[in-house]
């Protein structure tokens, strides 16, 4: 007797999980386009805070990379996304940080820069597309925010690895130097302060 409604329930919770999965499958079909939401945008922009900039920046990344991402499920399948993503990473110093203390003068000129730092990384929206999603069902849009957010620290890693710091450096020796120069009218060196970057 005790088998009969756990039979029933195993039964129906296997029925709703073929119903998922076949939707799943039949939901990217041109048959089942009508039923997409159309957009709406509602709002108004508000200017929340203003912030003073010093920050040089001297070279920027681009990537291009496919991110899998996956949340793991204990009843159901795993859900599973796969974007095609472009973002860039830009290197920076920080001009703020620099104080009359840093600038030594006699015949060379030698400044103190402040260590290269990685500004930003961010993920192009407009150019990275969700190429695929599985078993995604009623939390989709977390499942993709979670693979871009995946993506986002995978573009700052690869630009770390790729040494975006060491070539801002070398770019502020090509850039900031020569001007440096032209402007105090005497050889300029460029050194940098023990303090750690991002």
């Amino acid at each position: 007797m005790l088998y009969r409604p756990f039979a029933r329930f195993l039964v129906v919770a296997l029925l709703v999980i073929g119903v998922l999965t076949l939707w799943e499958f039949l939901r990217p079909l041109p048959l089942f386009a009508r039923f997409a939401r159309g957009n709406q945008n509602l709002g108004g922009v508000v200017l929340k805070e203003v912030t003073a900039l010093g920050k040089l920046e001297l070279v920027r990344y681009t990537f291009k990379d496919i991110v899998e991402h996956s949340q793991p499920r204990t009843m159901l399948p795993n859900a599973r996304a796969v974007l095609i993503v472009q973002g860039e990473a830009t290197g920076c110093l920080d001009l703020t940080r620099l104080t009359a203390a840093d600038i030594e003068t006699g015949d060379t000129v030698v400044v103190h820069l402040p260590q290269p730092e990685l500004c930003n990384w961010k993920i192009n929206h407009d150019q990275s597309k969700v190429y695929d999603t599985e078993y995604g069902f009623l939390d989709e849009s977390a499942l993709v925010d979670g693979a871009y957010q995946k993506a986002e620290a995978q573009i700052r890693q690869a630009a770390l690895n790729s040494g975006i710091l060491a070539q801002t450096r070398q770019n502020a020796d090509k850039i900031l130097r020569p001007m440096l120069e032209k402007v105090a009218g005497k050889p300029v060196v460029l050194r940098y302060t023990n303090t750690l970057t991002r």
